[in-house]
């Protein structure tokens, strides 16, 4: 298949990511325009949460995945003195893309380790104000970055559907090098959700957390 072709798909996904961008002003516009925008952050936070939820089904085959494909490498090196380098590489992938597509819907539950001593300290209306600093501030530049600084190095991958270094080794090398810009992209649309939550906390669209996770807890209870 022709390299080209990919490439210029490439370029037509990365044009709608720069038309996406104003997008990511929908937070700051709900905290101004609450009546306004208040139902269009609603609609494209759940849509995001929907695709994240996708992508955490994929990171779980993914874990399905590498646990079977470990075993067959224990078992053929250990029992049959056997040993294959394409085996190998599955694990790897399989073990990178399991975090590469999970990390976002950790995001989205919560479940990233903080290491910052002042969040509990604040009121409800101080968290999401941290909430929405921290992604605009921290998280959307460092997955910009990692955007902007490997699109050449994938791009030429691409080109020339890169393969392993090693002979008996998989020809998608190309493909492993893409999972660092989807990861990238996962966590700047949950980024977002996340951001648009806080926003609609802050004006009083949506329950605080506090009230929304025992509601949350009765209903799986039922």
């Amino acid at each position: 298949m022709d390299p080209a072709l990919f490439l210029k798909l490439g370029a037509f996904l990365k044009w709608i990511g720069i038309c996406l961008l104003p997008v990511f002003l929908l937070p700051l516009l709900t905290l101004v325009m609450p009546g306004t925008f208040g139902r269009l952050t609603k609609f494209v936070s759940a849509q995001i949460d929907r695709a994240t939820h996708w992508a955490l089904i994929a990171s779980a085959g993914c874990a399905m995945a590498l646990v079977l494909f470990q075993l067959i490498v224990v078992i053929a090196s250990y029992a049959f003195a056997l040993s294959w380098t394409w085996m190998s590489e599955l694990v790897i992938y399989a073990f990178a893309a399991m975090f590469m597509l999970g990390a976002a819907s950790a995001l989205k539950d919560d479940a990233h380790v903080r290491v910052d001593i002042l969040r509990p300290r604040f009121g409800e209306d101080g968290r999401n104000w941290i909430e929405l600093a921290g992604t605009y501030f921290f998280l959307f530049p460092i997955c910009i970055r990692l955007l902007m600084t490997g699109e050449q190095g994938l791009t030429r991958s691409w080109s020339l559907f890169e393969g392993s270094r090693e002979s008996d080794g998989l020809p998608i090398l190309f493909l492993f090098k893409t999972l660092v810009p989807v990861f990238a992209v996962l966590m700047l649309a949950q980024g977002l959700s996340v951001a648009s939550k806080a926003a609609l906390r802050l004006t009083g669209q949506t329950p605080p957390d506090d009230e929304a996770k025992p509601a949350m807890s009765s209903h799986y209870g039922a």
